[in-house]
């Protein structure tokens, strides 16, 4: 299935980097963990970053019922919400030239705000097994009261737009032949750490296996070419 190709998602410009296979928008939403929130709060723009899980073609967002952000986009509001990964430096023989490589989405739309008791336990379910996989099931669920301090948002996926760059430096080629500068890609790769248990755990109790396994796992992987 292709990304709509409304006007607001619309790549306007570098189109060669703009990708329409909705795949590729489920991939990059995957491998992220922190979107911007954008909305408008008293006729001024506000961007706030802020947890996510993806379910299908449904985007969750979720934090404090106090939370303006969450209150004023829950409002029949049109928001945007935005994910970027950082997979290396482009460094050019040309300061102009200079970028770096990525995987960017974009996405618009009026969320819906879940109620019922059951959608959003599995809202929350999303976006915990989204963040920390392994641990909705081994940690204790959450209760009335905390769930009455939840906001979840519900954001549909159909208008959005994906943007990718990778590769090596797009230099002119008068400075490709004068062959006096180094350029190329600085990759990043990001790498979890070693688990550190909470002070107040008491003796005997061991990491779970869920946590050793997504210590494991390269943050947000670049994906193969």
């Amino acid at each position: 299935m292709t990304l709509s190709p409304t006007s607001r998602s619309t790549i306007q410009r570098a189109k060669k980097r703009a990708v329409t296979d909705r795949a590729a928008l489920h991939a990059v939403l995957d491998a992220g963990l922190v979107c911007h929130l954008g909305f408008l709060r008293e006729n001024a723009p506000v961007v706030l970053p802020t947890g996510y899980g993806r379910d299908g073609d449904t985007l969750f967002l979720h934090g404090s019922s106090g939370a303006f952000s969450l209150r004023t986009a829950g409002q029949r509001e049109e928001i945007c919400v935005t994910v970027t990964l950082l997979d290396g430096l482009v460094y050019a023989r040309a300061v102009f030239h200079y970028s770096v490589n990525y995987r960017s989405a974009v996405i618009h739309g009026v969320p819906e705000v879940v109620n019922e008791r059951d959608d959003k336990l599995h809202a929350l379910r999303v976006v915990s097994e989204h963040l920390a996989p392994g641990s909705w099931d081994y940690s204790r669920e959450p209760t009335k009261q905390e769930l009455a301090k939840t906001t979840v948002l519900a954001l549909d996926l159909t208008e959005a737009a994906v943007k990718i760059r990778n590769g090596p430096p797009v230099d002119d080629d008068e400075d490709v032949e004068a062959g006096d500068r180094w350029a190329g890609v600085l990759p990043l790769h990001a790498q979890w750490g070693d688990p550190r248990p909470c002070t107040l755990l008491p003796d005997g109790v061991a990491i779970p296996e869920h946590v050793l396994g997504r210590a494991s796992q390269p943050y947000a992987p670049v994906p193969e070419a």
